[in-house]
């Protein structure tokens, strides 16, 4: 009887994900039809009650901008802070319309040069592509499945709601990104890893246990970083390429890839992960705006005492 309560209780839990994503959606994609200079009225809207009605994490990003940049006047700070909630607002409005673009519509918004990428592939050589948090990072993700030779793979974080998950990885995977969930990275990237792969990390994440990180300086603070990326270029020896995007205006998008390395396991510990955050250090100084300030990136504070050893200058 208990197995039989399970069964059905299961059955249930699931029919009901599947019902949730059935309503949810056609809403989204009858959304995404609409187009841009229509969903950017959404987006203002959004704006306007993210920043104003709701303060949504407001501290935080305020926070962020007084560590990041001590000397700029409080009404400075204040603008990066209304340009980054609007940029913040668009990429979710974006990311709705990228449901159901079509690739002649996506190109002619996104300039995105993929030689590089694709001389390095041709070679049968694997690549990692580090970046940080910038917008849109979704228009990033698209752009270059398009045009990778070996299988692109991407590492995310699913989303609890089952039915909202399912709306973002079929987005996310429309032009062939392969993607696997953080939890299962170890497991899973052992399947792809015996043949030359492509694979976007977005490198800047808080780890999950600072006694096993690189600290080092970030923005004029000691800042702790996975060293994934780093332990994974090395391993299997992939280039190494930096990936930065950034709005040229309203809905269009321009990516550049510049090289790091070729031969990750000649470099110096901490080099590829110090050179990560110079490059990202040196775009927030260029469009400071542009980075998701509203995450939590001094989550932990350096201590000389159990951190000295991990810090790299």
């Amino acid at each position: 009887m208990v197995a039989t309560c399970d069964g059905i209780n299961l059955f249930q839990k699931l029919n009901s994900k599947v019902i949730l994503y059935y309503i949810i959606f056609p809403i989204f994609y009858l959304l995404s039809l609409l187009p841009l200079r229509v969903l950017y009225l959404l987006s203002d809207f959004a704006y306007f009650l993210i920043y104003y009605c709701f303060g949504y994490r407001k501290d935080v990003v305020i926070k962020n901008l007084n560590i990041a940049f001590p000397n700029k006047t409080e009404a400075e700070k204040i603008r990066i802070a209304k340009d980054f909630y609007h940029l913040f607002a668009d990429t979710f409005i974006e990311t709705i319309k990228l449901i159901s673009i079509s690739k002649k519509e996506f190109l002619r918004r996104c300039e995105f040069d993929p030689t590089l990428i694709q001389q390095l592939s041709s070679k049968q050589q694997s690549i990692q592509l580090h970046s940080g948090h910038f917008f849109n990072y979704e228009f990033m993700n698209l752009a270059i499945s398009m045009y990778c030779k070996n299988n692109f793979l991407g590492v995310y974080a699913p989303i609890s709601n089952k039915a909202f998950d399912k709306i973002i990885k079929d987005m996310r995977s429309k032009f062939g990104t392969i993607l696997i969930p953080n939890s299962e990275f170890k497991t899973n990237f052992a399947a792809y890893s015996t043949q030359p792969y492509t694979i976007g990390l977005i490198a800047d994440q808080n780890p999950s246990n600072p006694t096993k990180a690189i600290w080092t300086n970030f923005l004029g603070k000691k800042t702790a970083f996975v060293r994934g990326p780093e332990v994974g270029s090395k391993g299997n020896n992939t280039a190494v390429l930096m990936v930065y995007i950034y709005p040229k205006k309203r809905g269009y998008y321009k990516i550049e890839t510049s090289l790091l390395t070729t031969e990750p396991k000649e470099t110096a510990s901490g080099f590829i992960t110090k050179s990560l955050i110079q490059f990202i250090e040196q775009k927030i100084n260029e469009h400071p705006s542009n980075y998701l300030w509203s995450h939590k990136r001094w989550k932990h504070e350096f201590d000389e005492e159990k951190y000295s050893k991990l810090f790299i200058h």
